[in-house]
């Protein structure tokens, strides 16, 4: 089925407002063709503007990316650095697409730990793009979810510590203003590729209600039919959040 024939099924009254994609299967995609791994981390980077570009054309408003876990710093150095040179590589090539699109660019996790380039050019990025209005493409890079969630209890400890604030008066609520990317939404769907089945410390508190969708797909070869079909199979599905269906 080409692309117009997702397009016309799709229920744009029903899109969802969020989606959040665990991009795997790099490493595997190069091995099989014979390549060192870092071929498959630049063919990556191709699919990331195939499904911004379906993103902005179904009208999602977020699109959040799994692009270095805290955990992947225990990669052989060579891929790490590579996987550092990334950001640069693309906001290099892409900032003047991505501000001629409307595109903004957030990041969420500990840019602090970040080599001092990538930190500058990310942060050039989100500079540069903070006053985009369309798809804001939130990338969690050096991101950990359990991280996320002590950071946060340690932020609202210290406040209970200093009397800003009361133990009774942290709620559910409150409690995800603290976190990384308040400003966002929890995601309404998340796409892994590569066929594992497990969310790999991403997103934890944020993924309580989301929908979830796994493709055997090596992220590299993600095409936008396969963005198109997560979105029919979630359009299909019923949302309770833990209520009872009348």
């Amino acid at each position: 089925m080409n692309i117009k024939k997702y397009l016309e099924k799709i229920d744009y009254s029903k899109v969802p407002k969020h989606i959040a994609i665990i991009m795997d299967g790099n490493g595997r995609w190069a091995k099989a063709k014979g390549l060192p791994r870092v071929a498959g981390h630049r063919q990556g980077v191709e699919a990331i503007k195939r499904v911004s570009e379906i993103c902005q054309e179904l009208g999602v408003q977020y699109l959040t990316l799994f692009a270095f876990s805290t955990e992947n710093w225990k990669r052989p150095k060579s891929e790490v650095d590579f996987l550092m040179s990334l950001p640069q590589e693309y906001l290099k090539r892409e900032l003047n697409n991505l501000k001629k699109n409307n595109i903004k660019i957030t990041v969420m996790g500990d840019l602090h730990s970040l080599p001092s380039k990538t930190r500058e050019v990310v942060e050039n990025g989100i500079e540069e793009t903070r006053n985009n209005t369309s798809l804001n493409m939130n990338f969690a890079l050096n991101y950990g979810g359990r991280k996320e969630i002590i950071d946060t209890c340690r932020k609202l400890a210290k406040k209970v510590a200093d009397k800003e604030i009361d133990v009774s008066d942290i709620t559910e609520e409150f409690f995800s203003n603290y976190l990384y990317s308040p400003h966002i939404p929890d995601p309404d769907l998340l796409v892994r590729t590569s066929g594992e089945l497990r969310i790999s410390n991403f997103l934890l508190w944020e993924l309580a209600y989301s929908e979830f969708w796994f493709d055997d797909v090596l992220w590299p070869d993600f095409q936008k039919e396969s963005l198109l079909q997560a979105v029919l199979d979630y359009q299909n599905r019923k949302r309770r959040f833990g209520k009872v269906e009348k």
